[in-house]
């Protein structure tokens, strides 16, 4: 046999990766001697990394250190320990019948309550009931929101929900004036109270508008009470609550039964709820005008609208709230809170707006 490469009788290498015969095994072809790598075989060309890849640049998926494929390239379902932000959070369907019963829950007893309040003292057990929801409503958006000076938020919009109840109940003539007193005294006292504690003054806007939020919500529960002592006020509880309770538990059975079509994968909420709840809660507040004396179907259908339409919506907006939180990387809420803060908040903006109704009507 003549010599093919020098005198070894070696056939040259056709594999520009590792110098070697173009068997994957190393072994010589048939008929012919074993040959080792050739004497002056070098590293194979692109030792580095490759050419377009920085100092700091990471090699990509399926790629080795020198930038040579190892492997078919997968996606990996978590970059730097966050979670994928397009992943679909599914939908608990125990739990949304559970907040369903909640909501109703909540509305029947505001508005039986507001029924059975009588002059003088006897509003005393409507206001118990009015102060365990404003206590539920500041547990749920505190630790919601989670400002820096928790306790001093949480103690401040305490002592500003019993406050409320108070000047609601004792003024001679019914009014908001009192409440807006107690408003402005309790994000005074928040503003002191995030100035006095000196670990927190870093993040003061922060805390100072959470207090805000919470004490405006637990003021707006007061207006209730004041409600109760107006000529139409228990029939304006009657029509906006109702309106509220039904749209907010009807969202959430039909989610239940049909979340479709998701409005955003992090987001356990259906389009199909939303739209749903707020048509049977107009629904139901013009039913409910029939029987009122000075409400129609027209004015009942009218107001249900605006006040199912709040309530759905506020409850929408807590699901949005908590999911951007968690997207953020900060730590879920409490569990309890994060579903009871959709429906308190519903409600607390329902009570505002059953008060204008009052005024337009008188």
């Amino acid at each position: 046999m003549s010599p093919i490469w020098h005198d070894r009788s070696v056939y040259p290498s056709t594999s520009p990766e590792t110098g070697r015969d173009p068997w994957s095994d190393g072994r010589s072809s048939p008929g012919r001697p074993h040959a080792g790598p050739p004497p002056h075989a070098g590293p194979p060309p692109h030792a580095g990394p490759p050419p377009h890849a920085g100092p700091d640049a990471r090699p990509p998926t399926g790629r080795d250190a020198r930038g040579y494929p190892t492997g078919p390239a997968s996606r990996e379902p978590e970059q730097d320990g966050k979670p994928d932000r397009g992943e679909m959070v599914p939908v608990r369907r125990l739990l949304s019948v559970a907040i369903a019963g909640f909501a109703a829950l909540l509305g029947v007893g505001l508005i039986f309550g507001a029924q059975t309040a009588g002059p003088g003292s006897a509003r005393v057990p409507f206001a118990v009931v009015v102060f365990g929801v404003q206590l539920l409503f500041v547990l749920a958006w505190t630790m919601a929101l989670r400002p820096p000076a928790l306790w001093v938020v949480a103690l401040v919009s305490v002592a500003v929900a019993g406050a409320a109840d108070v000047a609601a109940i004792l003024p001679k003539v019914a009014g908001l004036a009192p409440l807006g007193y107690v408003l402005a005294g309790g994000f005074v006292a928040g503003v002191i109270g995030q100035l006095v504690g000196g670990a927190n003054r870093r993040r003061v806007t922060e805390s100072l508008g959470a207090t805000l939020v919470i004490v405006v919500g637990v003021v707006s529960f007061a207006t209730l009470i004041v409600l109760s002592r107006v000529p139409l006020g228990t029939q304006a509880i009657f029509v906006c609550l109702a309106a509220s309770a039904v749209a907010l538990a009807v969202a959430r059975l039909t989610d239940a039964v049909l979340p479709w079509p998701r409005l955003a994968p992090q987001v356990p909420r259906g389009a199909t709820g939303v739209v749903i709840g707020a048509m049977c809660g107009t629904l139901a507040s013009a039913i409910i005008g029939i029987y009122l004396l000075r409400f129609s179907p027209t004015s009942g259908a009218v107001v249900g609208l605006v006040s199912a339409s709040i309530a759905v919506l506020a409850d929408l907006a807590a699901g949005y709230s908590e999911a951007s939180r968690q997207m953020a990387g900060e730590p879920p809420t409490m569990w309890i809170a994060r579903h009871l803060q959709g429906p308190l908040g519903g409600f607390a903006l329902a009570a505002p707006l059953a008060y204008a109704v009052t005024v337009v009507l008188q």
